[in-house]
């Protein structure tokens, strides 16, 4: 996964992440948990704050 497949990465963090509520998760997390997941390869430097919000908003969609 590469950090533009932002609905493959809310997916894995919701299945992750059952427990978290994905609208109190601060971005220095998301940041840790995406670059932790078994299936991301990409670069952790080539994240920004509009990446981390998007994959923010598409896990919240998974939760709902």
């Amino acid at each position: 996964m590469k950090w533009t497949d932002t609905l493959d990465i809310a997916i894995e963090l919701y299945e992750k992440f059952p427990e978290a509520d994905p609208r109190y998760v601060r971005f220095t997390d998301l940041h840790r948990w995406v670059t932790g997941l078994t299936d991301f390869d990409d670069d952790p430097i080539k994240s920004s704050e509009k990446i981390l919000e998007a994959i923010q908003m598409a896990w919240i969609g998974e939760t709902e």
